[in-house]
């Protein structure tokens, strides 16, 4: 267990990634709500576990390009400077 906690700590050290690790988690908790959904035959929350699942994946995505890759493109055009 203390395993886990000191490797959750330093992925939240590494420069920039804990914020798409936090929408990969919101996403991650719609694919739950989707699976639970779709196996008592609700509905209602699949579909809100599937909207939740896309949403947490675009944004995943969307904050991962904002927060690393815009770092380092920054970093590559001071490079060719």
């Amino acid at each position: 267990m203390r395993r886990l906690g000191r490797l959750l700590t330093r992925a939240h050290r590494e420069d920039g990634h804990e914020r798409p690790a936090l929408a990969s988690l919101i996403g991650a908790a719609g694919a739950v709500l989707l699976g639970i959904g779709a196996a008592n035959d609700s509905g209602a929350l699949a579909i809100v576990g599937g909207i939740v699942l896309a949403v947490g994946l675009v944004a995943a995505m969307l904050v991962h390009h904002v927060t690393i890759d815009w770092q380092v493109m920054g970093r590559l055009d001071r490079l060719e400077k």
